[in-house]
Parts: C-alpha cells; structure tokens; sequence
C-alpha cells in the first residue's frame, strides 16, 4: 500500500465512466457483426454463381436444340425453302414451329432462310388471296391459339430482322415499297399482310407487338434510314414502312378494338413523334393519325399525363434536334390538319394547348431576326442563371415550328377554343362554367408562352383583328370581376397553381392584343363607335388594370428579379414571370388608356390613381431601389400628378445641392443683346459643359443703343431672359418650328432648307427647354402631343395624326374603310413631300414605287403614311432637341409623366392664375400688413384684371407670366409686397411700382385710390421697359 518507486502498479481509471469488460464486450459484438455479413456474402456469391451456371448450361443446351432444329429444318425443308408449299403454312404442319424455334435475326443464314420463307408467303397470298385459309386451313376456329401465336410471332420476327440488320440495309429502310424486291421490302411486305384489319387475328398481333414496344424498334429503323432518303426521292410511294406503322395505329383508340393502351413512354407520339420532320418521311401517315382519331386520343392521354414529359421521351437524336422539340414541331403540323376540319372537337383544341404550353415553354426563342419593340423580354432584363446553357435548335427545326403556328393557325385554334366554350354570355351575372374557365385557361397559358417565345408582328394582328379574343376575353374578366370568381379560373388551369391570382393568365394575353388593337382602331371608332369596348367598358377596364398593377406591384410583388429568354429559368419561375408579365403588360395599356382619356376625356384623371398611395408611399418612392420608386418608374400613372411633380422637383433640388454646384467656378455670366437674344445665346450656351449648364448663368441685357441694362441679375433677369429666348426661339417665322391647326408647335421637316446649322439648333434649343424645367421656370409654348412623344422616346401611331394633319387623316380612313376595289384609284407605296413649294417623292417601303396599294395591304400603307408623318420626318429634328434636352433632364424624371402633364411641367395651366393662392402666400415689408388698407386695394385690383393683365403682373413681379405648378405655396422666395415710399408726399405718390424680380418683390408706394393704383400698375406691367424701369 506503500508507494514502490514503479508507476507500472498504478490502476488505470477509464474518465469516461465505463468498465473495461463494457469496451471488449461492444468489440466482440461488432466482430461477430462483421463474420456474419461475410457468411452472407459468400452465400450470395455461391448463389449467383449457381444461377449463372445454371443460366450459361440452359443457354448452351438451348443452343444446341436450336442448331440441331435447324439442321432438321435444312433437311426437311431445304436451306433455302426449295421443299416449301402452300400447306406448310398451316396449322398442320413443323415448318413455321421449327423456323420460330430456331431462328435468330442476327445470323445470316437464319435471316436468308426468313426472306425466302416471307417471299413464298407474298407468292401463296397473291395467288390464292386467302390468307386465312393458308394459315388456319377449313378449321380455323379449333386451332385458333395455335395459329394466332404462330402469326404474331411471324410477323414480330420480320420486323425484328429489319431492325437487327438495319446498318446492313440502310439504303433500303424507307425506300421499301410494295413494288421493290430488296429483303427489306420482302419481310415488311409480309408484316403488312399478317396485320391486316381484315383478319381475325389483326388485334391479336398488333396487340403483341405493341407489348414488344414496336414503336420503340420503328424509331431505330427510321434514324437509320434517314440519312440515306435524303438523296433518294419517294414522291408519290408509300413505303412499307409507313404501311406498317399506319396499320399497328389504327388498333389505337378505337371503341371496338381490344388493343391494350400501352404507356405513353413507348407509344406512338414519344417514340415516332421525336424523329424529327416524320410527316416529310411519312406523308400519307398524317393523313391517318389525323382522320382516324389517334391525334385526339394521344393528345388526351398526354394532357393527363402528370410527369415532365422530358422523362418520357427518348434519347435525342442529337443536341440540335431535341426530343421535345421534333415532337413539337410534328404536333403542330397535324394538329393544324385537325384544326382545319370541320368535325375538329373542342376537347382537342385544349388538350392539344395545354401539351404545346408545356413543349413551348422547354423551347429556346425563336430567332426570326429583329425583335420588335413590344417583345416580351425587355434588353436590360436580368439573367436568371440556372447553371444551364441552352443549345439553339437546328435552323430547320426552328422554321418547321415557326412556320406551324402561322396567323391561320391561331386563327383557328383561337375561335375553336373561344367559340366551342360558348365564353360570350347572355349576362354579366351568369356565373363562369368549368368548361369556359378551361378554354380562357387553356387559350391564354397557349397564346401567353406563344408571346414569350415567338416575335409579336405576326401574331398580334390576326388575333386583334381576325378573331373574337378581345372581347370573349373582356366579357369573362368582367363577369369574373363583377362576380368575384377568378378562383373558378385558377381551379381549372393546368399551367399555374391553384393559389395564383385567377386573373394574370387572362391579363397577360388581353393585355398586349388590346394595346396592339388600340394602336390601329381611329378616333371615330374609339369614341363614337365605342369598338371593340364600350367607353363604360373601358372605364371598369381601368379600374381592374390599376387594382391588379397596385396588387402585384405593392402588395403582393413578385422577388426583386427580372428575366431573360432562358426558358429553363422561366419554367422554375413560371407564377412569378407571369406575375412580372402582367404587371409590364397592363402598365403599357393603361398608360396607352391614359393618352386616349387626353385626347378626349372620357374618365376622371383621378381613376388612374391608386387607392393606396399615402404619404409613407411617396416618402418611399424619393428613395432609389425602394419598391415604391420601382413602381413609381414602371407606372407612373398610379401615382397622383401633383405627388409626382413633388417627386421631380425634389429630385431637381438634390441635384442642385451637390456640393460645388453653388460654386463660383460653376457661374457663368453672358451679356445678351435684346435685338440678337438667339444668336447671341447660341453663340454662348452651346459651348457649356454639362455641369456649368446645372450651374448658376447670370445674364445682362444690353438694350437697343448698345447700353447694359440696369439691375443684378439675382434670378430674375435670367427668368427674363429664358422667357424672351423661347419666344424667339419658337416662333414659326425663325423657320426651325411649324404649327397645326390647333397652333401646337413641332419640328419643321424642312428646317435644314432654312438654317444650314439646324440640327445644332435644335440640340441647343432642348438645352434651354431643358434649363427652363431644371430651374422651374414654366415658359408659354404649347407643343404639339406627337412631339412630346419624341422627349418620352415614344412612336406615334395613326391616331396621333389628327393633331398635325387633320385632312390627311380623313384621307386615310376613307381608304380604311373603302368597300370597292383599291387598286383602282392608282395609289403605290410612296408619299409626296412638299416643303417651301419643292416636292419629292420618297418610297414608304423599298420598291414601293412599284408596289399598288390593295385591299389587302392598304392597312400597311394607311400605318406607313403616319408613320411617315409622324416620325420619319422629324425624326434627324426630335433626335438633337432630345440630345440636348438630356444634358440637363434625366429620361427617368421625365418618364413620370405622360404628354398631357409634360405639356403642363412646361407651361404650367393654361387657366389664369389663383389670386387667392397668392394671397395667402404674400409676405408684408416696409410697414405693410395683411389688413393695411393700401393692401386691400391692391387685392381687388388685381383680382379685377383681365386674364392678360394678370400674366403680365405676374411676369413683372416674378420675371415669368405663369405661377408654380404646385401653387404660389411652391415660389422660390415667396412673393412680397413692400412699401416704396416712407411718406404719402405728392412726389413719392406720383412714382410707378417697381420691383425686384430676383426677390420676387414688388415695390408698391402708398396710393391713396383705387383708380391710382390701377393706373399705375398698368403702366408699368405694360410698358416693357426692360430693367431700366426699376
């Protein structure tokens, strides 16, 4: 017990609380664990090698049956069946047991042998015509099974030799016909005799071979053959091929057929339908796939189908000719058959969108060259990156599937659809059938990838114009609306998911064919018509457009991220890409709404505005990357005007306050000449940079005896010089501007006849348009609208001709709606041109001199003569004024707002100015008060001024005729009315009001009438006299 010196002795303790025995008592388990999973290895090893030897003896003996069976079948038969009759067919008789007992397809003996067998079978069939008899003999009926087996064996073993020995006989896989004599021809031609519906046992076989995946062996037959038909020609034969195939189907889908439906893995459209371009190898099988029903069955049984279909196809023939995609393509091309039949069944038509939806929505853009401006994806639209790259499809390809949905096409599928639902009710308080929910579901998930997929030209016209989409889809989105059953849409459509908005499928289609149609439809149509929708219409229209945008956008927004034509991502994506669609789509048609309640108002301006824009909102939308100012960008129109000029002033003000932009490095000081105020300011301000344009420009007048006008330009002169400038610049006489008949000015076309410097004119001009809103100065010149579309970087379309050439128009309506034969007034595509008395001719489209204008084409030359008008010719004009209008006004400011209110930033109100409003906002000094009565009389003297006195006043007092847009409450320093004179003396009583208009100040002396203040004020606000007065 004693320590010994030797730590050898010490017990060891286990820290982790368990005894030694626990541990080697765990070891043993896991030990015996190990042993016994190896006994049970090598029991499975012994195992399957006892099945394998068994399996490789089993072979072997079957071998040897086999060559001993046919060293019987040589002796009793002959090699090459020389000993063969008519009998030997029959149930009676060895040859057909022994030969299927023995045969294998890939010995070549053994396929000779089967040639010649099949060769004596087409003999025997075409001399008696009786194959029946030949192989059920006078008692078919008791030897029935026996016989029925031996057939659908014989015929199975033809095919599979075919297809065995298909790189041997690849010249003549589909060149086989009833007339050729090759081994191909030879072993199908029998085939097609054992299938014959005529037969009892034609259910029998195609019943087996379907079981062997026939369509499965089909397909390698046809890959291989294909590249040898390319430079073989087959028009006019059938091949047996063909046959054979167009026999197997008709067992399809028929009430009276006892065929099995096999899985759609190996049916007909998976395994045939995926070689690409079929119907060009097998013409005349269109033809049957398509009348005998099978399309409308296979349709069906694929729209039931739950699983991605891309696991049901196989194996691509290469990466340019996907699976999905040939079978795309040669849907479309039979579907378009059916859909041109009379009988086409409306069950089909949705059957068949919805398949196309999910094979359209797999498939890389179309590229058919430009994409037009109104495409779906917009350029600077973010990639969603899936970690996929997409292979473009073969060229080919591409033009089977673009040329298939052709405007006849949606044509027809569209009023099947629409019409067959009977969508278009009696009432808008009948509630919405399941039937019309799945056709509006199926046409619009169809049309909506179709859009995505496919450029915009060649759709949109025919379904505007040539179908009934418009209004069948309004009048279920009002019922919908009105009944508050959008959820019976979202329960019936296959492509989103029942907790989706109802209404974005049906929007996502509406919406771009109506704004497309409003593009076309005239003034008289629109208003007085009331075509497509009536104006009560249009005005609900407007109130579900800004309840959806206001649902998508701020309550219910989809993840910030937008989307680029990678159609995998779409797919992932596909509620929240329908969700961003829609809110792009309805944001352009009600801004296209809007432009037309401009031209004539047929709602209040008030029902484009959301309801829930408050405060919180618009302190939202000053911020950068906040979701307010996202939909502040997007539409606009959501937002109250006056809330969004709030915005743009606010926005100008933070740019002013930069630091350095007060700087004085950033002053620039010009002397003008009043008698030469353009040139003098062109010579000057068109050398700026962009920053020294922000900055301060303080300018002095020099009057007309070359003296410099008294005054320190504080802000007023300067406001009094922009003034004079756009006068001069704008007026028609300078020649850079013209004016319609509503004496709206827009760009001269011909301005470069005139001034040989007029493009830098007009890069100079929008510069001081552009410092005018920058300083908030509101000048008086009234722009024609097509114009202010340049500055938003819009297209005009017909029905902004009005505003410029209201003749023309009416010209072009009457050919619009002319119901005799064009061609007889002798009109081609060219328009005349004719500017200070010299015409030219210029062609409207290439060769359009040589071109007639018809009834089939007049809709094209009616758009591209406005076009002509409207942006063609001023574009050079627009192109500069926006140039230089940008250096100082951002596009994003200016996108807040439509032409009407563009007009208004400008100009400010036509209507005279509030005197109350400015009295509210007066400021007293120099010993006035609100109450003086020198005051008073002031205020019911100017309230008594004429409309132009008033403008005059004001550009007196402020140096510009038009008050804040926002009201007086927004003048920059606030007005202030102060005493001039320290005494009521004759003298000082005899002076004129002066004032500063820097400080927006006016200096009133203390008249003691009414009549002598009038007086005098109207003096001096008429007497132009420049700076000197004061």
């Amino acid at each position: 017990m004693f320590f010994s010196g030797d730590p050898s002795n010490r017990k060891r303790v286990d820290l982790g609380g368990r005894s030694s025995k626990e541990r080697d008592r765990k070891k043993l388990l896991e030990q015996a664990k190990l042993e016994r999973n190896k006994r049970s290895l090598i029991r499975q090893q012994n195992s399957a090698a006892l099945t394998i030897q068994k399996c490789f003896r089993g072979r072997k003996i079957v071998k040897l049956e086999r060559g001993t069976a046919r060293k019987r079948f040589y002796t009793a038969y002959g090699k090459h069946c020389e000993r063969v009759d008519r009998h030997c067919f029959g149930p009676d008789s060895d040859f057909l047991r022994e030969l299927l007992y023995f045969l294998s397809p890939q010995n070549a003996s053994d396929f000779s042998t089967l040639v010649e067998a099949c060769s004596l079978l087409s003999q025997f069939a075409n001399d008696s015509g009786d194959i029946l008899n030949l192989f059920g003999g006078p008692h078919y009926s008791a030897e029935q099974a026996l016989v029925n087996y031996r057939v659908k064996k014989l015929a199975y073993v033809c095919i599979q030799a075919v297809h065995h020995n298909r790189y041997k006989l690849k010249d003549q896989l589909l060149s086989a016909s009833l007339d050729s004599n090759t081994p191909t021809s030879i072993l199908l031609k029998a085939a097609s005799l054992l299938i014959d519906p005529k037969l009892p046992w034609s259910c029998k076989i195609a019943s087996y071979l379907l079981h062997q995946n026939i369509y499965k062996i089909f397909r390698e037959i046809v890959i291989t053959g294909r590249e040898s038909l390319k430079s073989e020609s087959h028009a006019g034969s059938v091949s047996l091929v063909e046959r054979v195939l167009a026999l197997i189907i008709a067992h399809t889908g028929q009430g009276h057929c006892a065929c099995p439906d096999i899985d759609l893995q190996w049916s007909f459209p998976s395994q045939i339908l995926t070689i690409p371009f079929v119907w060009r190898i097998f013409p005349q099988l269109k033809e049957t796939y398509v009348l005998r029903g099978l399309c409308q069955h296979y349709l069906h049984k694929m729209a039931m189908c739950t699983q991605n279909y891309e696991k049901l196809l196989p194996v691509d023939v290469s990466t340019e000719f996907p699976g999905y995609a040939c079978l795309l393509g040669n849907l479309l091309e039979s579907v378009g058959v059916a859909l041109a039949r009379p009988a086409c069944s409306y069950e089909m038509a949705i059957d068949f969108a919805t398949v196309a939806t999910l094979l359209l929505e797999v498939l890389p853009p179309i590229k058919t060259g430009r994409r037009e401006e109104n495409s779906i994806i917009g350029d600077d639209d973010m990639i969603i990156d899936d970690g996929t790259t997409t292979v473009p499809l073969n060229k080919e390809l591409e033009k089977q599937i673009s040329n298939a949905i052709d405007p006849r096409f949606l044509l027809q599928l569209t009023n099947i659809l629409l019409g067959g639902s009977s969508v278009v009710a009696e009432s808008s308080k009948d509630k919405i059938k399941d039937n019309e929910a799945a056709a509006v579901g199926a046409a619009c998930s169809f049309l909506h990838v179709t859009f995505t997929i496919f450029p915009l030209e060649r759709i949109m016209t025919v379904l505007a114009y040539r179908t009934e989409l418009v209004s069948v889809l309004w009048s279920f989105m009002k019922r919908c609306h009105q009944n508050q059953s959008w959820s019976s849409l979202s329960a019936m459509s296959a492509y989103l998911p029942g907790d989706a908005f109802g209404w974005l499928l049906p929007m996502a289609v509406f919406c771009p064919v109506y704004r497309h149609m409003l593009t076309i439809v005239d003034n008289e149509e629109f208003y007085e018509q009331e075509k497509p929708l009536s104006l009560n219409d249009i005005r609900l229209l407007i109130v579900i457009l800004r309840q959806s945008l206001w649902q998508i956008l701020w309550l219910n927004p989809v993840a910030p991220m937008k989307f680029t034509t990678n159609n995998l991502s779409l797919k992932k994506h596909r509620v929240e890409f329908v969700q961003y669609r829609v809110s792009v789509v309805a944001s352009e048609l009600l801004s296209q709404l809007q432009d037309w309640n401009n031209r004539r108002q047929f709602a209040h301006p008030s029902n484009f505005h959301a309801d829930g824009v408050n405060d919180h909102f618009i302190s939202q939308a000053m911020i950068e990357n906040t979701r307010a100012y996202d939909i502040l960008k997007q539409a606009p129109f959501l937002v109250p005007f006056t809330s969004r000029v709030k915005l743009f002033t606010s926005q100008l003000a933070a740019i002013k306050e930069r630091p350095g932009s007060h700087s004085l490095f950033n002053r620039s000081t010009f002397k003008i000449r009043r008698d030469h105020i353009l040139e003098d300011a062109f010579s000057q301000l068109s050398t700026l940079p962009e920053e020294d344009l922000r900055g301060v420009i303080r300018v002095t007048f020099v009057n007309e005896f070359g003296v410099e006008e008294a005054g320190i330009d504080g802000g007023g002169i300067f406001k009094d010089f922009m003034e004079n400038i756009t006068r001069a610049a704008f007026d028609m006489q300078y020649g850079l501007f013209k004016e319609t008949i509503d004496h709206l000015l827009y760009p001269n076309p011909g301005s470069g006849m005139i001034h040989e410097q007029h493009l830098q004119f007009f890069h100079f001009l929008g510069i001081i348009l552009g410092k005018a809103m920058f300083e908030g100065i509101l000048v008086d010149i009234p722009f024609a609208t097509f114009f202010l579309s340049k500055l938003k970087q819009k297209h005009n379309y017909l029905n902004d001709l009005p505003s410029l050439d209201p003749e023309l128009y009416r010209h072009l309506i009457f050919l619009k709606r002319y119901e005799g034969d064009l061609s007889e007034l002798e009109l081609y595509f060219v328009i005349v041109n004719n500017e200070y008395g010299e015409q030219t001719s210029e062609e409207l489209i290439p060769g359009g001199k040589n071109i007639r204008v018809v009834n089939d084409n007049v809709i094209t030359f009616i758009h591209l003569v406005a076009n002509h008008r409207l942006n063609t010719q001023i574009r050079l004009q627009s192109s500069h004024f926006l140039r230089g209008f940008q250096q100082l006004i951002q596009k994003d400011w200016i996108d807040m707002f439509n032409e009407h209110e563009l007009q208004l930033l400008i100009s400010g109100s036509v209507d005279g100015f509030d005197v109350d409003d400015l009295r509210s906002n007066t400021n007293y000094a120099g010993g006035y008060h609100r109450e003086h009565y020198v005051i008073d009389m002031f205020w019911e003297i100017l309230k008594n001024f004429s409309l132009e006195n008033q403008h005059k006043f004001l550009k007196f007092v402020t140096g510009c005729s038009r008050g804040p847009l926002l009201g007086f409450k927004y003048l920059e320093p606030l007005f202030c009315i102060q005493r001039a004179a320290g005494s009521a003396s004759e003298e000082a009583l005899d002076r004129l009001p002066t004032s500063a208009t820097c400080m927006n100040l006016l200096k009133l002396p203390p008249y003691r009438s009414k009549e002598q203040m009038e007086q005098k004020l109207l003096y001096a606000i008429n007497a132009e006299a420049g700076f000197d007065l004061s």
